[in-house]
């Protein structure tokens, strides 16, 4: 019910296909699968954005979260999409969001490449992770996240949902990434602790 009901206010279509196997083959991506409305409405419920937040989405699919966080929030967000199938489906949806929204371009953004091929920009400061690709992948993301925080000083936080647990590992143990919350699903995490959201921030000051 929640997923017509968003897709609707936010005159976008993100519904069906909820799995599509990316073009290029690969162990390190992930099938893509959008966040359930559900589980944002749990996460938004104890965590916040402000407008001047830019949030980075990697594995953005259809743009869902994108579109949610700035309806919601009106921070800029940023859609990181590598399978130019749902990369187009994106713009498709931008481009009926507006329609409702009359938002400016620069509010919300797409980019279709690799997620660590992705220039990280000195206003991007949150970072969302829905399991989309292996731990060695991740690890060259938050690298880069990581070097940019040396160029642009600033507080940043990682949004991760159904985190693996080489994920966890990585950033407790080889990152300067505290975690400061977890958000579980009141009725799916008592039968699979995987469904949580972790977040990870680290201070400006390095």
């Amino acid at each position: 019910m929640k997923e017509h009901y968003y897709d609707k206010l936010l005159n976008i279509k993100t519904r069906g296909d909820l799995i599509v196997w990316l073009a290029q083959k690969s162990l390190h991506y992930h099938p893509y699968e959008p966040t359930p409305y559900s589980a944002l409405e749990v996460l938004f419920g104890s965590y916040q954005l402000k407008p001047s937040d830019r949030a980075v989405d990697f594995g953005c699919g259809k743009g869902r979260l994108n579109f949610y966080l700035h309806y919601f929030f009106r921070a800029k967000v940023v859609g990181i999409e590598m399978n130019e199938t749902l990369y187009q489906a994106a713009i498709g949806n931008r481009e009926t969001y507006r329609k409702k929204t009359k938002i400016s371009q620069d509010k919300i953004s797409f980019h279709c490449c690799l997620a660590e091929e992705y220039k990280i920009d000195p206003l991007d400061n949150r970072f969302y992770f829905f399991n989309p690709f292996s731990v060695q992948i991740f690890r060259r993301i938050i690298n880069n996240v990581l070097e940019s925080l040396e160029a642009a000083e600033r507080d940043v936080e990682l949004i991760l949902y159904y985190p693996s647990e080489d994920y966890i590992y990585y950033l407790e143990n080889d990152t300067i990434f505290e975690l400061k919350q977890e958000i579980t699903l009141p009725y799916d995490y008592p039968r699979d602790s995987n469904e949580r959201f972790l977040i990870y921030r680290v201070s400006g000051t390095m």
